[in-house]
């Protein structure tokens, strides 16, 4: 009877039980954030059938489909890291993030986003399509590479120049760092979930792709309808006015929840064409 109790006694969880229960809970939580609404949610769902299929298969003795799902998982790990690639390093950049370091290194002043709105504005005026990225705590290094390097200050009339129809920089993207236009014409990655609105362009699903893998504050202005968008951690606010916009970029509020489906691509990242 004691070596039950004592069993039992065993299964009482202490408060170093609770709160490894509640770690993991948070990290859980933390991990469905961060895949809701992208391709790693349906993959994950594919995989929780396999093991569905897997379990029904060795209770009514399926020996060869048993036999090919044991096969397949047998590199299930590797096939993981390839397959979820994208969405891991938006977590892992979004796990080394910290709110006292970001409110420091959000722009300073507010001309920085005096001159990004005003650009903005003539741009929409004159329905010229843009698209800028303004780099927070994520660096932008591996994307500004792949453009011209400017290194000039911010300004609104070197914004507009830069976006010019048939300039040479127009159809790419302009990447901010700080008070300085770090490089002009990048390729951004392109979304690879499937798209709802058929009416995003190019320049949008640019947008979402990069705020979905890094921190940055994406700006569209759009050729065809004028309206200016907000890509932020993977959700796109439409339709936003200078007042909000000078807000967002200054750093003073976040771009509102209004997740976008994003749009498959058959290469995954492509040269920013106008939509």
């Amino acid at each position: 009877m004691s070596r039950i109790w004592e069993q039992l006694q065993l299964l009482r969880p202490g408060w170093t039980d609770l709160i490894e229960i509640l770690l993991v809970a948070f990290l859980l939580y933390r991990i469905l954030v961060v895949i809701q609404r992208t391709r790693a949610m349906q993959i994950m769902l594919g995989v929780v059938l396999l093991a569905f299929t897997y379990g029904l298969a060795r209770l009514l003795d399926l020996i060869l489909i048993r036999t090919l799902l044991e096969a397949a998982f047998q590199y299930g790990a590797i096939a993981a890291l390839v397959v979820f690639q994208p969405e891991l390093r938006a977590a892992l950049a979004r796990l080394g993030q910290n709110r006292m370091v970001r409110a420091f290194q959000r722009l300073e002043g507010s001309k920085v986003a005096d001159e990004i709105v005003e650009a903005t504005e003539r741009l929409a005026r004159a329905r010229h399509g843009a698209i800028i990225a303004i780099e927070q705590e994520v660096g932008l290094g591996e994307y500004a590479e792949t453009g011209s390097a400017v290194e000039a200050p911010v300004s609104a009339e070197m914004l507009v120049t830069i976006f010019t129809p048939y300039s040479p920089l127009h159809d790419g993207a302009v990447l901010i760092a700080g008070d300085r236009i770090r490089s002009a014409g990048a390729i951004l990655p392109l979304t690879q979930s499937p798209v709802v609105d058929r009416s995003l362009g190019t320049r949008h699903r640019a947008a979402l792709g990069l705020s979905q893998e890094t921190d940055a504050i994406v700006i569209v202005v759009s050729e065809e309808t004028s309206q200016v968008a907000v890509a932020h951690h993977g959700s796109l606010e439409r339709a936003v006015t200078p007042d909000r916009l000078r807000a967002l970029v200054s750093g003073r509020t976040t771009p509102a929840e209004a997740p976008v489906a994003p749009a498959p691509s058959p290469t995954g990242s492509a040269a920013l064409a106008r939509p």
